[in-house]
């Protein structure tokens, strides 16, 4: 729900006479999903399945997507009928707002024609709306900079000039210095969460902000927003770039400086490093492997960030990673339905070694399905986001979150019938792993890595965008 996935899920239930009554194996999952999904159902008549799916599709797939559920009692699951119900979609309480307001939309362009100082931040929102295209132009017609959010990834070329790079609290320097002093923000499709928006009294304070997005709820939630677009980003582009400014500000000084800043400060890491495998060189090699065109799913943690500042992303809805639940176990079956969906594109799964451990016994449908699954664990034996916050803002108490020990991922993998290959040696990297993805058929890789190695730079908690460590 936290990151607009549309999914249609069906739910067993216990049979309709034992609902309510604490039957065996009774769960109340209207109750339990009523505050995470977009909307749910219980089906009482097995003549309103064809309707109750219908719409159950449209509402995932249109507004801001999301889940819905559809729960079916045991007798009506087994029920059959030769009747059903009007299917047609008829919901007058449901009807998602997609054309955007012209006055509001004359009053972003006026601002544009005044700022010297504009920033676009494109959230996951420009990738539902397959609005990719749109951005570009945009951004190229007036010189505007652009910074991405994690899950709006892909939405903007990253080898372009105007791109910035990833805001928020693993972001680049470049981006978060644009999101701190500009005095125009057109937020496309994000939802100000808290990782981009730290300090939010100090997140471009002096900025006019403009924010477009298909769910009025996130409109002004965390900001104010001078100019509040309630639209979908798509027709909202087509129809701004439609609109013709007579004369606009001078943004050289502005561009300048973004490009000063990019070039300045970029991700880097130790890239002489001899002694071990370095997880950033692992994603850069795989990245050139894959030309930047894979499909990428993630776990959650340090490997997230480094795939987040080190792949180069080149289309929308390339990155599947859990953005607002930061849920660990994600990236596998993530990367499996990916595969299944898209069985000739090549699909890479980047998890570690703890989140591995809670969905790697799906590795025994990889072979049943012939799934050409590459798995990559980033291994460091540890829970490695959680270490990097306890030795830096919990005086190196570690607790919890250092493996004295775990399993052997080659073996494990082997008891599944799925090839696997540790890699240990920086010396042999790049062959190492154009050897492992040449291979056809599932793979899992375990890359052994530092423990030690941090995700920087890095914004502190309670800290604003401008207030990172770890610059060079």
């Amino acid at each position: 729900m936290s990151d607009s996935i549309p999914l249609v899920v069906f739910t067993g239930q216990v049979a309709t006479p034992g609902i309510g009554k604490d039957a065996f194996q009774e769960a109340d999952m209207i109750g339990l999903t009523i505050p995470i999904t977009k909307y749910n159902y219980q089906v009482r008549d097995v003549k309103d399945i064809p309707k109750i799916i219908k719409e159950a599709f449209h509402i995932a797939t249109t507004g801001r997507k999301g889940p819905v559920v559809i729960d079916l009692p045991k007798d009506i699951s087994i029920a059959s009928t030769d009747k059903v119900n009007d299917d047609t979609i008829h919901l007058p309480g449901y009807q998602p707002t997609v054309m955007p307001n012209r006055m509001q939309l004359e009053k972003l362009m006026q601002a544009l024609a005044e700022a010297s100082k504009p920033v676009i931040l494109a959230g996951a929102g420009v990738n539902h709306a397959r609005a990719t295209a749109e951005l570009l132009d945009f951004a190229e017609k007036y010189q505007i900079p652009v910074v991405n959010t994690l899950l709006g990834l892909g939405s903007f070329p990253q080898d372009h000039p105007l791109f910035l790079g990833m805001g928020g609290m693993h972001g680049s320097y470049a981006a978060n210095m644009a999101l701190t002093d500009p005095d125009l923000l057109i937020n496309f499709g994000s939802r100000f969460d808290d990782r981009v928006v730290g300090v939010p009294k100090e997140f471009a304070k002096h900025a006019v902000i403009a924010h477009i997005d298909i769910d009025p709820a996130e409109i002004g939630k965390v900001l104010t927003t001078k100019i509040p677009i309630v639209a979908d980003i798509k027709e909202t582009l087509t129809q701004l770039l439609d609109i013709e400014i007579p004369e606009k500000a001078d943004t050289s000084h502005w561009y300048k400086l973004n490009m000063t800043r990019k070039e300045r400060h970029p991700f880097t890491y130790n890239r002489e490093a001899k002694a071990e495998i370095k997880p950033q060189k692992v994603i850069e090699i795989i990245g050139d492997i894959t030309a930047g065109k894979a499909l990428v799913a993630t776990d959650v943690g340090q490997h997230q960030m480094w795939v987040a500042q080190f792949y180069p992303f080149s289309h929308d809805h390339q990155i599947m990673t859990s953005g607002g639940l930061g849920t660990m176990g994600f990236g596998f079956p993530a990367a499996i339905g990916a595969q299944l969906a898209y069985p000739e594109q090549t699909v890479v799964a980047f998890v570690g070694d703890g989140g591995f451990q809670m969905t790697n016994q799906e590795l025994a449908i990889l072979n049943d399905y012939m799934i050409n699954l590459k798995v990559v664990i980033l291994n460091n034996s540890t829970l490695g986001m959680v270490r990097q916050w306890q030795e830096k803002f919990h005086n190196e108490r570690y607790s919890h979150s250092i493996f004295q020990s775990q399993p052997d991922f080659v073996k494990l993998s082997e008891a599944y019938g799925v090839k696997a290959v540790r890699l240990t040696d920086p010396t042999t990297l790049e062959a190492d792993l154009a050897e492992a993805f040449a291979y056809p058929g599932p793979m899992v890789i375990d890359c052994v890595i530092s423990p030690n190695e941090l995700v920087l730079p890095m914004i502190p908690p309670g800290k604003a965008n401008h207030q990172m460590e770890g610059v060079e």
